[in-house]
């Protein structure tokens, strides 16, 4: 069993201890997710294990002959070859073996039958399992089926590679790394750059993998369904907690919660001994007691609670009031040149709702979402906001918009709502800007970094229509957490794309499906539920119809009966009544439990009246209280 283990390994920088004598050990089989803040070293610790940064200190043993592949989270460009055969030289480890099963046949024929052969044939024999079980011979299908579960088409794989996009070198990345088919893979933040259907690709992918995967990942669903086993890094120390990384949650939650106990009373007890000391200080009689307090806060060791793990709630300006629809679409229609993305569209969308728009790349959510909010205005079809509509719109390229000399603090200052501005540095916490970041330039932040800034800006203003594309892009999981608690509790109307399915899940009320379409124009579905209800109707879906089986009729040319589409219309009208009466309850809910909250306020203080001794003790007074 291949294997790479480390044991009391510790890294610095600077006075900062990174990594503080800890141990892992890699296999094939295992299924670990590393987690941690943001800042606390996790891609640091992946960089010592693949070796591409010494320790200074500790034991690194790799098993002989235990291949490992490293993909990094960004930084990787390709270039001088086609994707094909860049993508081909996941195979260059094998080239080398079949290079020195040559040699080694060539010694083989010049040795004499004395018994001096057998340690060639015995390296030649292991060479050549290494090799068949590497898939070499069968690597153009291998290569094909890695390329188009990671998105790419048939005919990229004669493109020139630094023809892509720096989203799409990372999935060439990917695709070597896989290919390489190593006994241990660390994959550091491998979905950053993957729609839904790749990251379902790698998820199926990684659990037919037989080696040992190692992963960072701010995609809760994605470690749920790939790891069994999470690390946590925490101010240096690396502690194991078994299970997936729902299981993890939960149990640091609870460790948590008895830290910041901990910390709250440490606090206390360091500020009643500074009182002391301060009162004390300069009288004789309180000496010994002052020194003996000195002391103990010298010897003390300090609970230390990272900013990010401090839990912060933020709310964003209440939306104005509007009417009760929120946008109408008719037959709204998109091309681009003789290619049409859009076609036909229509679509009522009520205040408050929550829509997400789903499809495979090139289906047209990007182009959808800039229609909506005014950026793209050659289209075709009506398009109108309901009364009092205040639309925001937040881009994958808004991080362009962000230059200058102004620091985070002050150009968010200059862009907040005066009420706001007390709060902002807990906003920019939660969007991962944390101590001296909220200093730091616009000219100098990221692109991940502009990202989250440009989307923390377009909240703080009063609206109530958001049209978000990709909100949680450069957010880690406590980060999208935060935000998605906001969102939810806006009482505004929301239309999003993400790839990330927690998010997906727990904000969406609607569903609208695109479907791209090669042959003509582009076809949608929309499902009164969340993601979840989707997938499962989709499911069901596939159940009834086999896959790759088109019922196309003579009176349907868009391959669906006259009964079904009957069917189909009936279903989303009762779905449609159904979302309605369920909105209808939920006020209803509201307005009870509001009054309910009235009525024990009031029995509160009547209570209260009557426990007085002058009212109690006199029953005149007693029925006069109301």
């Amino acid at each position: 069993m291949a294997f790479v283990q480390f044991s009391r390994v510790s890294l610095a920088f600077g006075g900062r201890d990174i990594l503080k004598n800890i141990s892992i050990n890699l296999s094939s089989g295992s299924r670990f997710a590393l987690a941690g803040v943001n800042g606390a070293g996790k891609s640091t610790l992946m960089k010592v294990i693949a070796g591409k940064i010494p320790a200074d200190s500790g034991e690194r043993a790799v098993q002989k002959g235990c291949r490992i592949s490293y993909l990094p989270q960004s930084g990787i460009v390709h270039w001088g070859k086609t994707l094909r055969d860049e993508v081909e030289t996941a195979y260059a480890g094998i080239t080398t073996m079949l290079e020195r099963m040559e040699d080694l046949g060539r010694e083989l024929e010049k040795k004499n039958d004395d018994g001096g052969s057998a340690p060639l044939l015995e390296e030649y024999h292991r060479l050549q399992e290494g090799v068949e079980n590497s898939g070499y011979y069968h690597r153009d299908q291998s290569m094909s089926i890695v390329l188009s579960g990671l998105g790419f088409a048939g005919s990229d794989q004669g493109r020139r590679v630094e023809e892509f996009s720096g989203g799409w070198q990372m999935r060439i990345a990917l695709a070597k790394a896989l290919l390489e088919v190593p006994d241990i893979l660390l994959l550091d933040e491998p979905t950053n750059y993957l729609d839904i259907e790749a990251r379902n690709w790698l998820e199926t992918w990684l659990r037919s993998f037989a080696g040992g995967c190692l992963l960072v990942s701010h995609d809760r669903y994605f470690l749920d369904v790939s790891v069994n086993e999470v690390y946590e890094l925490f101010q240096g120390d690396l502690k194991r907690y078994a299970g997936n990384y729902s299981a993890y949650e939960k149990t640091r939650a609870q460790e948590l919660e008895s830290l910041l106990k901990r910390y709250a009373a440490q606090r206390e007890e360091i500020a009643r001994a500074e009182d002391l000391i301060r009162r004390f200080r300069y009288k004789a009689s309180k000496a010994a007691m002052v020194q003996e307090r000195i002391k103990m806060l010298e010897k003390m060791e300090r609970i230390e609670i990272p900013e990010s793990l401090k839990k912060i709630d933020i709310a964003f300006p209440p939306p104005p009031h509007s009417g009760r629809v929120a946008l109408t679409l008719e037959n709204i229609g998109k091309n681009y040149g003789t290619r049409q993305v859009v076609s036909g569209l229509d679509l009522n969308l009520e205040a408050g709702e929550k829509l997400l728009v789903v499809g495979r790349n090139g289906a047209g959510k990007t182009t959808l979402l800039k229609i909506i909010a005014g950026e793209d205005r050659a289209y075709q079809g009506v398009l109108r906001y309901g009364p009092g509509i205040v639309p925001g719109y937040f881009s994958q390229d808004a991080a362009e918009t962000l230059n200058g000399t102004w620091t985070v603090l002050d150009f968010l200052e200059a862009e907040a709502p005066l009420a706001l501005i007390p709060r902002l540095r807990d906003m920019l916490g939660a969007f991962l800007f944390r101590g001296d970041d909220v200093y730091k330039s616009l000219s100098v932040l990221s692109g991940g970094e502009k990202s989250r800034l440009a989307l923390l800006r377009m909240l703080l203003k009063p609206m109530n229509l958001l049209i978000l594309d990709e909100p949680t892009n450069h957010l880690d999981i406590h980060s999208k957490d935060i935000l998605l608690g906001a969102l939810k509790a806006f009482a505004g109307t929301v239309i999003f794309v993400s790839h990330d399915r927690t998010f997906m899940e727990a904000l969406s009320t609607k569903t609208l499906e695109l479907t791209a379409s090669a042959e003509g124009p582009g076809s949608h579905r929309l499902f009164y539920g969340s993601y979840a209800y989707y997938l499962d109707r989709l499911e069901r879906e596939m159940a009834v119809v086999p896959a790759g089986i088109a019922a196309k009729t003579e009176d349907s040319p868009d391959g669906k009966s006259p009964e079904t589409q009957a069917s189909g219309a009936l279903l989303r009208e009762a779905l449609k009544r159904k979302q309605t009466l369920v909105r209808r309850l939920e006020r209803q809910e509201e307005e009870i439990l509001e009054a309910l909250e009235t009525l024990e306020a009031g029995k509160a203080r009547l209570e209260a009246e009557l426990s007085r001794p002058e009212v109690y003790s006199s029953g005149e007074k007693a029925r006069t209280v109301k």
